[in-house]
């Protein structure tokens, strides 16, 4: 049987951390979705994250390991169901293999309108799309960051999977400005981001720091074939983006810590 639904709140950090690790994909949307398999009666509510074009499905809220996931780019055709009479929106995802029924509440309409790069018949508003906009252009950006990361690897064949896991936790598919926006809300998160850079070939960290008054820094993190070069008045060159994390947190004496 369905569950009532509650207003979405963020994961605990500890949760968020580990959904984290072991995704190794950004989050974009998160809450409750009803879903129904084919030959079954009845939807099964689920606590769901979109990361990345995929959605995982969790049995709990506090869960750290997800029980389903669906990438949701290898869909054939998606259609959209008239909201019932409790208001919920309903779609129909058709994949290559396999249909699935989803429900969510119409407040969270613009979760799925994002799922289905907003289908001919939804209507949404200005802000709405401004805000889908913006999340397909993180992803892009990320995917393209990815690409690069790929293209560096000796035989230049690491496997997608591979390349995500590799990547830091505070490594987030943000602008500068969005940057700074998560460190100077989320201060108790931690304080050091690592996005890309603004070619989206290199990358960039973004430190806010407490002195006096809090005070924001921002360093380029150059690829240079298999390693990685922050530019300092002396630059350091390291082997992988982990390690330039490491350096900024252990230079500071534990003073910088990674936003997560």
């Amino acid at each position: 049987r369905e569950q009532c639904e509650e207003t979405p709140q963020p994961a605990p950090r500890r949760i968020f951390q580990e959904r984290q690790r072991i995704t190794g994909l950004p989050l974009y949307f998160q809450g409750y979705l009803s879903v129904r398999h084919p030959r079954c009666q009845e939807f099964r509510v689920y606590w769901t994250e979109l990361r990345g074009t995929t959605l995982f499905f969790y049995d709990d809220k506090k869960a750290t390991t997800y029980s389903q996931k669906l990438d949701i780019s290898a869909l054939t055709s998606a259609t959209s169901v008239y909201p019932d009479e409790s208001g919920s929106a309903q779609f129909i995802l058709m994949l290559s293999n396999r249909e699935l029924e989803l429900k969510a509440k119409r407040r969270k309409q613009l979760f799925f309108s994002h799922l289905l790069s907003v289908p001919p018949d939804e209507s949404l508003l200005p802000g709405q799309l401004t805000r889908m906009q913006e999340v397909l252009k993180k992803e892009r950006k990320r995917r393209i960051m990815l690409n690069n990361c790929s293209s560096t690897s000796p035989n230049g064949k690491s496997p997608l999977n591979s390349t995500l896991t590799t990547m830091p936790a505070c490594f987030y598919a943000v602008s500068r400005q969005e940057a700074i926006e998560m460190l100077e809300k989320k201060p108790s998160y931690g304080n050091l981001i690592l996005r890309p850079g603004s070619d989206s070939k290199n990358y960039a960290v973004t430190i806010r720091y407490k002195l006096e008054s809090p005070g924001l820094k921002h360093y380029k993190v150059m690829s240079k074939g298999k390693s990685y070069v922050i530019k300092l008045e002396k630059q350091v060159m390291l082997s992988s983006l982990q390690d330039v994390v490491n350096y900024f947190v252990t230079q500071t004496q534990g003073k910088l810590k990674p936003f997560v």
